[in-house]
C-alpha cells in the first residue's frame, strides 16, 4: 500500500508538471517551429548520401538513405536536450536554492518541461514530415519495427536527458559546464549515425563505436524504424545498461555537488 501510494503521488505531481509545462511552451510556438526548423540538418545530408548511393559504391540504395534520413530527422525531433544550460544556470545565479526546498527533485521539473516540449512540437513534426513524403513518394513504405523503434526512441530519451543531465552536475565544480556537453557533441555527432549510417564505418571502428552509448541515440532507433539489421535485444541490454551508469553516476554526482553548493553560503 505505501508503495501504491507513492506511486499515485508522483504520478500526480508529473501530470501536474506536464500540463504546466506544456501551457508554458505553447507560448512559445513561434520558436518552436524554428527550432524544429533547425533539426532539419539530416535532410540535407540526405541529399548528400543520396547521391553517393547512386555511385553503388556501398550496400545502402538511395531509397533506403532516404527512409533513413527521415527516421534520423525524426529521432532527433523527439530526442533533443537542453538541460544543461537550464540547470548551469540555475547554479550559477542561485536558482536551484528555492527549488532544493521544494520535495521534489528538480532533475523531474527538467525531464517533464522537456516532455511537454516533445508534445508541442509534434504538430511541426507531422507537417514537415508530410511535406517530406509528399515530396520523396520512396519514403512511403510501411516502417519495418514501429513497436520496437518508438521504444528504442523512448530509451534514447531518457539515456540522452541522463548523459546531459550527468555533465549538468559538473556546473556545481566548474562555470561552464555546458563546454563538456560541446566536446560530447562531436563525438554525438559522429557516432551516432546522425552523419551517416554506421553501416558505411569500417567494421573494426564499427564495432568498437557500438559500445559507447552514442549509435543507441539515433542510428539503432532510425535503423528499427527503417528495417536496417539491427540486433534489437542486444541495443536495447546495451542503452539500458548506458541509462543506469549514467543514473548512479547522476546522483552521485549530486550528493556530492550539494555539499560543495551548501559550502558556497547557498
Amino acid at each position: 500500500m505505501p508503495l501504491l501510494k507513492y506511486l499515485q503521488r508522483f504520478s500526480r505531481i508529473i501530470s501536474t508538471l506536464l500540463s504546466v509545462y506544456y501551457a508554458y511552451m505553447l507560448e512559445y510556438r513561434a520558436e518552436l517551429m524554428f527550432w524544429v526548423l533547425s533539426g532539419s540538418f539530416p535532410l540535407i545530408l540526405m541529399g548528400l548520401w543520396q547521391e553517393a548511393a547512386r555511385s553503388g559504391q556501398f550496400d545502402l540504395n538511395p531509397d533506403d538513405v532516404v527512409r533513413y534520413f527521415l527516421a534520423v530527422f525524426v529521432v532527433r525531433q523527439l530526442t533533443v536536450v537542453w538541460v544543461i544550460w537550464d540547470f548551469e544556470r540555475e547554479v550559477l545565479e542561485g536558482k536551484l536554492s528555492p527549488l532544493l526546498l521544494q520535495p521534489l527533485d528538480p532533475g523531474w521539473r527538467h525531464f517533464s518541461s522537456h516532455l511537454a516540449e516533445r508534445l508541442a512540437r509534434l504538430p511541426f513534426i507531422a507537417a514537415l514530415i508530410g511535406l517530406f513524403l509528399w515530396l520523396y513518394p520512396v519514403a512511403r513504405q510501411q516502417p519495418a519495427h514501429v513497436g520496437w523503434g518508438l521504444l528504442a526512441i523512448s530509451l534514447a530519451f531518457c539515456l540522452r536527458f541522463l548523459m546531459q543531465y550527468t555533465y549538468a552536475m559538473l556546473a556545481f565544480w566548474v562555470e561552464r559546464a555546458t563546454a563538456i556537453e560541446q566536446f560530447s557533441f562531436l563525438l554525438y555527432t559522429f557516432f551516432s549515425g546522425m552523419v551517416a549510417p554506421l553501416t558505411l564505418f569500417p567494421e573494426a571502428i564499427r564495432l568498437i563505436v557500438l559500445w559507447t552509448p552514442f549509435p543507441y541515440l539515433i542510428y539503432v532507433p532510425a535503423s528499427l524504424i527503417v528495417g536496417l539489421p539491427v540486433n534489437i535485444g542486444k541495443s536495447l541490454t546495451i542503452t539500458l545498461a548506458w541509462c543506469l551508469i549514467f543514473w548512479g553516476l547522476n546522483r552521485w554526482l549530486w550528493r556530492q555537488g550539494l555539499k560543495r553548493y551548501s559550502g558556497m553560503g547557498a
